[in-house]
């Protein structure tokens, strides 16, 4: 009789999206293997961070994308990510990083329902180009 859990844990896990597929490699591979095998997605590894962004003092879990050049590593569990899904991300924080920009300079942002609806500038704030 083997052990089975033994064999389980000596594989680095895929997690695919949408259609929830786990992929088994039994050795050490490359993320840039990975992501010609599967065009249109990165690879990312799931970390637990201790700090103040936590909530009641729960570690909070983030998405970290791996270089092309990284290891998948045996016993360690990476999930692919669609280029669109990247490129939401990015743009959510821009846009954040821009709020923030405008608040400091004096621009408000009246918001509706979640949505921008127009820039009002004050007298002694410096003009600022939104494109």
């Amino acid at each position: 009789m083997g052990n089975c859990q033994a064999a389980e844990a000596a594989a680095v896990v895929i997690m695919h999206p949408g259609n929830n597929k786990i992929e088994r490699i039994y050795y050490s591979v490359s993320a840039r293997d990975v992501m010609s095998l599967n065009p249109g997605h990165y690879v990312g590894v799931i970390v637990t961070m201790q700090g103040p962004n936590s909530e009641n003092g729960m570690p909070v879990k983030k998405l970290r994308l791996l270089k092309p050049e990284d290891m998948l590593l045996i016993g360690n569990v990476y999930r692919l990510v669609c280029f669109e899904d990247v490129l939401k991300e990015f743009a959510a924080k821009k846009c954040v990083k821009l709020g923030k920009l405008l608040k400091e300079r004096g621009v408000l942002v009246l918001e509706k329902k979640g949505r921008p609806v127009g820039l009002i500038k004050e007298p002694d704030a410096p003009s600022i180009k939104v494109i």
